[in-house]
């Protein structure tokens, strides 16, 4: 092997863990957007069921609309935090590749740009987090099902 050609070997050795991370961006950003799509999909339903609800029940839910367009939001940053992850992590292969063949110790730029990649995915599961968070705390099943399944359930025992 040529000098140039071990240069080579050695960058895309040091390569590959930023590419996994680049590769977990990815999948993570696919999970993302599939909870993104699901929560327009729960907005359109609710924005054609806003002109027909009166009362109790447009409150209702105009209150999960809010929380939707809420969900949204959060889904969008985490979605912007990873997809800035993933740019970063590009930028951190460039700056390998760059080390390698200019010449130049761009060792701590590099630490530097891995710790931003990290915080960044950091922020983006942090977000994920508090959206799915959100959604658990929104959903309300009614305390009669609740009643009805128990009181079922009691009686299949026996009536303990």
């Amino acid at each position: 092997m040529t000098p140039d050609a071990n240069a080579i070997a050695q960058t895309i050795q040091l390569s590959v863990t930023p590419v996994f991370l680049l590769v977990a961006t990815g999948s993570l950003l696919n999970v993302f957007t599939g909870r993104l799509a699901r929560v327009v999909d729960r907005s359109r339903v609710l924005i054609e069921q806003w002109g027909t609800t009166e009362g109790r029940e447009h409150e209702r839910l105009v209150a999960e609309l809010r929380v939707v367009d809420r969900r949204m939001d959060i889904i969008n940053n985490s979605i912007a935090a990873a997809v800035a992850c993933g740019i970063v992590v590009c930028l951190l292969v460039a700056l390998l590749f760059a080390q390698a063949f200019v010449g130049f110790n761009l060792g701590a730029a590099a630490a530097w740009v891995f710790a931003l990649a990290m915080l960044l995915l950091l922020a983006s599961l942090l977000l994920f987090l508090v959206e799915v968070r959100l959604a658990t705390r929104t959903i309300h099943v009614p305390l009669e099902l609740l009643e009805l399944e128990e009181m079922g359930w009691r009686k299949r025992q026996g009536g303990r």
